[in-house]
């Protein structure tokens, strides 16, 4: 029988800075969602024959990919902060040294539209670390807040940029500092803003009597100027180390605000709520009512763990309400591998949020009311396809089901051998390859079209599921190719040089 890489836990370095503090802080199987999916016909039928083209089309209208559905993720960072306006969606992520942007028309397409950087910083007491930003617009401009340090964790702090014009992808400049009276020179991180009763409040994660990051709440007298000092709010969480990100929904006579509880790096990482009538003072710590045990949570049986760190948005039409968070696809204690994903949510009778179970990574779901449509399909590596192409195979693969809920389908493909192949045919303008990352895993040589090859690590100190390993180029709307070869070498941390083929995810547009 062929070596399988195991699950074997290692420390992984962030690809972003991690989160630690010198104190604590903070499927149904993919296949049984898959086939319940297909019975409620969110799917299309894995062996369905692809539907033909109208003679003559050439363009993305010959796609026969379901232009109303995607999977997730939308974003391989985390602390995700996302708004749809004007006809686009706008989201942000942590990067570390900058604030990046993404902006799509589909939520589909997320994943691989084009970053613009928003903001760098070349004061060195805060170009550090930056994490968490989020944009709100006040009149006719954009206030995008923040954390940053200089290098040390403990000295993150509050920061806000105003935006030049009326867009959130700026330019910004620089505008102030936000620290409350009482906390002027303490640690500080993830700024949220509440809007009640015409007024502005500065909700953050800092120093308070219950929690290194506890909650607290302070007045503003506009954008970017807080104007009093802070109240702590004693914040349940089921992890005792940790409150952070808080975020608002207004509905139903009330306020409701959600924050993530626990280390960011535990599978337990969860989201929980408090609320307020709306005509209450936030700033009275005893008018925010518990809500009791987490609204949102790790869920095993579907490979996810860790989710938190969120945001709220609405539907294009403004029909729907929507999260967007990070989460994980490993139980391991980890600050990596937390990448941005979105699920929709409903209301219950009594008023109250709703927010259901994380889905599976790659689960397919509806978009968004209005949203124009992604036109993306996937192809499965055992070669099923909701659209035009499949994958082949050359030398000698393994295959099975082993992997679970960290694939697609629960299964996927891998090999050792030197000089074996994988081909994908595919009808669109660019392709994604997402699989597992693994201890046990090597490099492999992708080209696309019989181009260059382009080296590609497959390892991971920690094995994932669903990692996004490589994307395309943008291509010419048509027919194409994308070859993954083993190259049976590996990095030095590296136990083997095996190489994982899981889903392919196909943009049409």
């Amino acid at each position: 029988m062929a070596f399988r890489p195991g699950s074997a836990p290692g420390k992984d370095p962030p690809t972003v800075p991690s989160r630690r503090l010198p104190r604590p802080r903070g499927h149904l199987g993919l296949l049984a969602a898959a086939l319940l999916a297909l019975v409620l016909g969110l799917l299309p039928t894995a062996t369905a024959p692809a539907a033909a083209a109208a003679p003559g089309t050439t363009g993305p209208a010959a796609a026969v990919a379901a232009a109303g559905t995607f999977r997730n993720p939308l974003n391989t960072g985390p602390d995700p902060y996302m708004t749809h306006w004007k006809g686009n969606y706008y989201l942000t992520t942590t990067q570390g040294n900058s604030i990046r942007m993404w902006r799509s028309p589909s939520l589909g397409t997320l994943l691989t539209s084009d970053p613009v950087t928003v903001w760098t910083d070349t004061d060195p007491t805060r170009n550090r670390n930056i994490w968490a930003p989020e944009f709100y617009r006040f009149g006719d401009r954009w206030y995008l807040y923040y954390t940053a340090d200089d290098g040390v964790d403990e000295h993150h702090r509050l920061y806000v940029l105003e935006s030049e014009r009326d867009d959130p992808a700026g330019p910004y400049h620089f505008k102030s500092r936000l620290a409350p009276p009482n906390h002027a020179d303490d640690f500080a991180i993830d700024a949220g803003v509440l809007q009640l009763g015409g007024r502005l409040y500065l909700a953050y994660s800092g120093i308070n009597q219950y929690q290194h990051n506890g909650l607290n709440i302070a007045p503003m007298s506009d954008p970017y100027t807080v104007s009093g000092n802070a109240v702590a709010i004693d914040a349940a969480g089921g992890c005792p180390e940790v409150r952070e990100g808080p975020e608002f929904l207004y509905r139903n006579g009330r306020v409701w605000m959600t924050y993530s509880a626990c280390d960011t790096g535990k599978p337990d990482y969860q989201v929980w709520m408090m609320s307020m009538p709306l005509t209450a003072d936030p700033l009275v710590p005893g008018n925010w009512q518990q809500h009791q045990g987490a609204v949102f949570s790790r869920a095993d049986d579907r490979g996810v763990f860790g989710p938190g760190h969120h945001a709220f948005f609405r539907s294009p039409d403004g029909t729907e309400d929507w999260i967007v968070y990070h989460a994980k696809t490993t139980s391991v204690n980890t600050y990596s591998n937390r990448t941005t994903r979105a699920q929709k949510f409903t209301w219950r009778a009594d008023g109250s949020p709703d927010f259901g179970r994380p889905l599976a990574m790659g689960a397919t779901q509806d978009l968004p009311s209005g949203d124009p449509g992604s036109g993306t399909y996937w192809i499965n590596d055992d070669g099923r396809s909701s659209g035009p192409g499949g994958v082949t195979y050359g030398g000698a693969w393994n295959s099975g089901t082993g992997c679970a809920t960290q694939c697609f389908w629960s299964d996927d493909h891998w090999s050792d051998r030197t000089g074996a192949t994988a081909t994908f045919t595919f009808t669109g303008t660019r392709i994604v390859l997402l699989s597992v990352k693994d201890t046990g895993n090597g490099y492999a040589a992708v080209s696309v079209d019989g181009g260059p090859e382009q080296r590609v690590d497959f390892h991971g100190p920690i094995r994932v599921g669903e990692a996004v390993q490589y994307t395309s180029p943008r291509l010419p709307y048509g027919s194409h190719t994308l070859r993954v070869r083993v190259t049976g070498e590996r990095n030095s941390q590296a136990q083997a040089s095996f190489v994982s083929v899981d889903r392919a995810e196909v943009y049409v547009n």
